[in-house]
């Protein structure tokens, strides 16, 4: 199972794989999905019992045939329909208990990811999890004044990117759990070192159902492992806000509720920017990378220039992601940025503490490989 390791806040299970199963049953209003569905089936050699809106999957050869008609039916059914049906596996025999199961059941598409057909759920299961830190530095004279928490995972011996990881989380059904991961992870991983720096977490709101219930194990591992509030910042990036708007906003508010601040990420990509900075009035404006990175061409310059005006007019500190490069630096500072962050300044690394910690802050080093 997919754990948190490195010494710090042990190791915990996170996600059920499901096993081979003997029994399917699949739901759908989608009038022509199940026909497809049981023809498959008969032709596999299951047992199909039919009825309106349903199909009931008997597989006498201990399981095979369900993987087979699984990996059939990944190959076969659109997207959309995959997303339209709902599957539960093994169910109980008891009707209102296996009334249940149907109407709390995966969909298709996530039964298909989290059985490895596909996307590697291995990549989630398997892996030990932990966090990078990328520095971000006060452009006026440098100093490193904060770092951005990455996630990341180890699969036999390979080192997997947040990315990936989140994609495969998306596809599974897991999203909520290894956003709660990442965020954790971030805290515990920075304690040893952080000093009185900040610390920007990623977090995705749509991973978030209540605030209240869903951040109560961040709340706690901020708690016990003693990060000041006004230190965690955590990020949420611009397409994830447009989504929902409402939702966005109530988890803002329990986030500043707790003493913790919001930067909204990848600003200046969207339409609504301008509108959403509005809105949201985070404490902390993370300008575009790709942006960034196109200057000094005058379309992005001007864009970048309303973003960071608006959000000074609005209190907020600027932050100019993805400086690789001097010139780069020189032009963000002179479009009005505050704070930096890119490969010119460091890259992301994972921070090892040494055998005797030496006098004044330290500071991380990349690991040695």
């Amino acid at each position: 199972m997919g754990t948190i390791c490195g010494g710090v806040c042990g190791c915990r299970q996170n996600w059920d794989v499901p096993g081979r199963a003997s029994r399917a049953l699949l739901a759908t209003s989608i009038g022509h999905v199940l026909p497809h569905v049981a023809r498959t089936a008969k032709a596999l050699g299951l047992t199909v019992h039919s009825a309106p809106q349903l199909v009931d999957v008997v597989d006498e050869r201990g399981g095979r045939g369900l993987e087979r008609l699984f990996q059939r039916l990944a190959r076969e059914l659109t997207a959309a329909e995959t997303e339209a049906v709902r599957v539960a596996t093994d169910p109980p025999v008891d009707g209102t208990t296996r009334t249940a199961r149907l109407l709390t059941a995966p969909t298709l598409a996530v039964e298909l990811a989290r059985r490895g057909v596909t996307v590697e759920v291995g990549v989630l299961a398997e892996a030990e999890f932990w966090s990078v830190y990328q520095p971000i530095v006060s452009l006026a004279d440098r100093s490193v004044v904060a770092h951005e928490a990455l996630l990341r995972g180890l699969v036999d011996g390979r080192e997997v990117g947040g990315g990936d990881l989140f994609f495969v989380a998306e596809s599974a059904g897991w999203l909520d759990r290894l956003d709660r991961i990442g965020r954790e992870s971030a805290i515990t991983g920075a304690v040893p070192w952080l000093g009185d720096h900040d610390l920007f977490i990623n977090s995705d709101p749509t991973s978030i159902y209540r605030p209240q219930v869903c951040l109560a194990s961040t709340e706690r591992v901020a708690h016990e492992t003693g990060v000041e509030p006004h230190q965690l910042v955590f990020e949420v990036v611009e397409s994830h806000a447009i989504a929902d708007r409402g939702h966005l906003v109530s988890v803002l508010e329990h986030y500043r509720s707790l003493g913790w601040r919001v930067a909204l990420d990848d600003v200046g990509a969207g339409w609504s920017s301008l509108s959403l900075l509005g809105a949201v009035r985070p404490e902390l404006v993370k300008l575009d990378k790709r942006l960034v990175q196109e200057l000094p061409d005058d379309g992005a310059r001007t864009v970048l220039k309303a973003v960071t005006d608006l959000a000074h007019q609005l209190g907020a500190v600027v932050v100019a992601e993805g400086v690789e490069t001097e010139q780069l630096a020189e032009e963000v500072t002179a479009l009005g940025a505050d704070l930096g962050q890119g490969w010119l300044f460091g890259r992301p690394v994972r921070p090892e503490l040494p055998a005797e910690e030496p006098e004044g802050r330290w500071q991380p080093v990349e690991r040695v490989r």
